[in-house]
């Protein structure tokens, strides 16, 4: 078992660990993490009330997703009505966006251009209406929207995405 003193640098660390294998200066003194930034369920909150608020407008029944920057899901809401396959389908169109760092949309656009090896990506669903949610150009989570069909999904997703932007 290791144990590590606090007050050596992270890098110093590592090296006593040997869990860091390069050497020289360079090696010792590049960065061992990197930021992450995920959406808040206040955030997610808001962003799922922007969904619907569009849908209602619409008059489109819709389920929609919020997930984190690596596609867990942080909150969820279905409407009354909406079809049952729809709370599945926006949480899978929510974690491809996140996941991918684009709109599902752009995967369904790559299969129906030709290139049917995109399905085989794992745990990606290639339908329009997922959107990458970022902060200060940062991607922190994500927004799939289900039961308004294509570009629908995509308009109320995309308009969802922007109630976080500072």
């Amino acid at each position: 078992m290791f144990t590590f003193n606090l007050s050596l640098p992270v890098h110093s660390a590592l090296l006593a660990a040997g869990l860091f294998m390069g050497s020289g200066a360079q090696a010792a003194d590049a960065p061992v993490t990197r930021p992450r930034a995920d959406i808040t369920l206040a955030g997610a909150e808001r962003v799922l009330d922007a969904a619907f608020s569009e849908a209602e407008r619409n008059q489109w029944v819709i389920s929609a997703a919020v997930v984190d920057s690596s596609g867990e899901l942080v909150a969820f809401r279905k409407a009354d009505g909406a079809i049952g396959i729809s709370p599945s389908v926006a949480i899978g169109k929510a974690r491809t966006a996140a996941l991918l760092r684009q709109p599902s949309k752009s995967f369904e656009d790559f299969i129906n251009g030709g290139r049917p090896s995109f399905l085989s990506t794992p745990e990606i669903l290639p339908l329009e209406g997922g959107v990458p949610i970022a902060v200060d150009g940062l991607v922190v989570g994500a927004v799939g929207v289900s039961g308004a069909h294509g570009p629908n999904d995509s308009q109320v997703a995309s308009k969802a995405s922007e109630a976080v932007a500072p």
